[in-house]
């Protein structure tokens, strides 16, 4: 039953439990169970110096469990324990591990024996899963240098010798999200690394049989959202007892009956639980991904579309349908793709969720799903829902916009990015068919302030509205070496539809046998829009840090000058367009009217964004404007930086995330530079 070990050297046969740290005192009073040579079984308790002996006449060797439950006296254990789906045997040994912490912060075994343990005693480094029944919810086994011989009854002991068992800790990394509705870099940067990398690969055996990261291991080799990505981004991770991380459910089919295989297409496995790749709408069959975790703080819900832009552009005329669970209008194919994100976040929902507060993120189409997903939950499940998009198109009218106006959605568009500007039925015919209005090339303005086309709202297919706080990203480049950004809400269509209208512009201008639709000039910039979001948020976390580290505004005068010298060249320009528009005979009274009006309305948009970016001159970042509540956990705030600015990358120099060096503007850098 048992094999021999070392030779007997004292008088009884004693273990001992000791943390990572060589304290054993974490693990005393712990209830034990031992099986003997014979296959009888003996309890007892660890004592005060976390020892436990074997009395006298028990032949061994031995085998050692320990089988106590924890008592639920925790909330958290407490919940874990007695839920409905996939309750959990945590044992007083799990428990008393996960208050532990790692002696080396990375997680990396001892190298050595602890120097105070008597040399001639038997040293092993185990974990939990060796010295409990049930294992399914527990982490994948560690490598060791002093592995533990062990069999289906437990770790085993020799007869008559000193035995300690180091126990691995039970902690996990849990990314950092805040809460707060308020906005925050913190989980502008963290949403983004999700947002992009939400296709989480659950692509193993459907019997899965051990419990899986969330995010891989992404932890530990940085985020990569494409091959083509040039730069590693980490997230920020709080170290947290490994109970409450991002919990992926456990496989086991005897302790689960919904894992059982004769369950046949109704099994339940980790990965359709967490997670849906199957996803299609549209007319030309698009796909889109969703997966949902959660902790005892959050329920996080990641969308992402696998569609390329082609696809997006062959639905770009699709059919606006009443959302039924709510007042308004919605764009027929990411109505369709919501509902079936639904499914799957609903019936995670009626198993996990308990009040968290739930967090939605989604890149490009997966944010207008998303934005419907989340609309859906707070009409069906009257839950908290904070929502984070990037690069997203419009997908509802006004009437669901104006319904949805208690979501908590934060917005964020890269200037460059033409995406937020659809769909449109534009997208396939030519614009001369779009009755676009008048197109405006600005002189003597930087290229991001270049363009403006007048009645492009009409042309972008209204009815279509977005909806949710905008926070535009506009880099600014000063001179070929120097460059730093803005982020901002904008009024001016001049700035928000910059990507949209310099494709207007180019197909304005282009030879009258080339003009089909503008969606090959946009579809350009698809490779740019994978992967520019990330960097941006990263570039918008750095310079906050910065900010509140200096005690200095957002925005330096340098950058407050440069882009209102922009608007104001703009402005001039409009009002002498205005007043050619007045005087001219061509055309109809109705369009010289209709003119008019949207140049007077963009002169007006002018006027209040540069009314904007004069307030950003005096906001200095609070620590809640850059961590979120994580402002008011200095110390778990500390640690988790700590660990992220040891990544090189996290820290790099880069002029997009500093603010510009001030100089004299007398002697200094021309203002006519160019816009990135």
């Amino acid at each position: 039953m048992f094999t021999r070990l070392r030779q007997s050297r004292y008088s009884q046969t004693r273990f001992q439990l000791i943390d990572d740290q060589g304290v054993s005192t974490a693990y005393a009073g712990l209830a034990f169970e031992l099986v003997d040579q014979r296959g009888r079984r003996h309890g007892g308790r660890l004592d005060a110096s976390g020892v436990g002996r074997v009395r006298k006449g028990v032949e061994g060797p031995f085998a050692l469990m320990f089988r106590q439950l924890h008592d639920a006296s925790n909330g958290l254990y407490s919940r874990l324990m007695g839920r409905t789906h996939y309750p959990l045997k945590i044992t007083e040994l799990q428990v008393r591990a996960e208050r532990t912490r790692f002696l080396d912060r990375s997680g990396a075994r001892p190298q050595s024996k602890p120097p105070c343990i008597d040399p001639d005693s038997d040293y092993y480094q185990i974990e939990v899963r060796h010295l409990v029944e049930h294992v399914s919810h527990l982490p994948p086994e560690a490598g060791s240098l002093f592995p533990v011989e062990r069999g289906p009854l437990g770790v085993h002991i020799a007869e008559g010798r000193h035995t300690v068992l180091q126990v691995r800790p039970l902690r996990a990394l849990c990314p950092l999200l805040s809460t707060d509705p308020q906005f925050c870099a913190l989980n502008l940067y963290q949403l983004a690394l999700m947002a992009t990398l939400g296709n989480c690969s659950f692509a193993g055996p459907a019997r899965m049989s051990r419990v899986q990261d969330p995010f891989g291991e992404a932890s530990m080799m940085g985020w990569r959202a494409s091959p083509e990505q040039a730069k590693s981004y980490y997230p920020l991770y709080e170290d947290v007892p490994y109970s409450a991380r991002l919990e992926i459910v456990p496989f086991d089919p005897v302790l689960y009956p919904a894992n059982d295989p004769l369950c046949g297409m109704a099994q339940e496995t980790p990965s359709s639980v967490h997670y849906r790749g199957d996803i299609r709408f549209g007319a030309q069959g698009a796909g889109a991904q969703v997966f949902v975790s959660h902790n005892d703080k959050v329920v996080l819900v990641a969308v992402r579309s696998t569609c390329t832009w082609s696809d997006l552009s062959q639905d770009a005329e699709a059919p606006q349908v009443p959302f039924e669970e709510g007042e308004g209008q919605v764009h027929g194919g990411f109505y369709d793709a919501a509902r079936q994100a639904y499914e799957l976040v609903d019936r995670y929902m009626d198993k996990f969720h308990w009040g968290q507060a739930v967090l939605i993120c989604g890149h490009s189409q997966g944010g207008a799903i998303g934005l419907i997903l989340a609309q859906m939950l707070i009409q069906l499940r009257a839950c908290e829902v904070q929502l984070y998009t990037y690069g997203a198109p419009r997908a509802a009218d006004a009437t669901f916009v104006r319904a949805a106006q208690g979501l908590v959605h934060q917005r964020m568009v890269n200037h460059n990015d033409p995406v937020p500007g659809v769909p449109g039925s534009w997208m396939n015919r030519p614009l001369s068919a779009c009755c676009a209005g008048t197109v405006l090339s600005f002189v003597n303005v930087p290229a991001g302030f270049g363009v403006f086309v007048a009645g492009l709202s009409r042309l972008l297919a209204e009815p279509y509205q977005h909806h949710g706080t905008l926070r535009h990203f506009m880099p600014l480049e000063f001179a070929p070496e120097m460059r730093s950004h803005v982020l901002w809400d904008p009024l001016s269509k001049t700035i928000t539809q910059h990507a949209v209208s310099h494709a207007v512009l180019e197909q304005n201008s282009a030879a009258p046998e080339s003009e089909g639709g503008l969606k090959p000039r946009v579809d350009a910039g698809q490779p740019f829009m994978i992967d520019s979001y990330i960097p941006s948020c990263w570039a918008v976390l750095r310079r906050s840090q910065q900010a509140l580290q200096a005690r200095c505004s957002l925005v330096t005068e340098r950058e407050v000058l440069f882009v209102d010298q922009a608007l104001e060249h703009v402005a001039q320009q409009l009002r002498v367009k205005y007043r050619e528009v007045m005087t001219c005979a061509g055309g109809t009274f109705e369009e010289q009217v209709e003119a008019m009006n949207l140049l007077m309305r963009e002169m007006s948009n002018v006027h209040k964004t540069r009314k904007r970016l004069y307030l950003l001159r005096f906001r200095v970042p609070t620590r809640a404007d850059v961590y979120g509540q994580y402002a008011q956990q200095p110390g778990v705030l500390a640690e988790s930086l700590e660990r992220w600015e040891s990544h090189s990358e996290s820290t790099r120099i880069d002029q997009l995330a500093m603010a510009p060096i001030d100089e004299l503007f007398a002697g200094g850098v021309p203002v006519d530079h160019l816009l990135a």
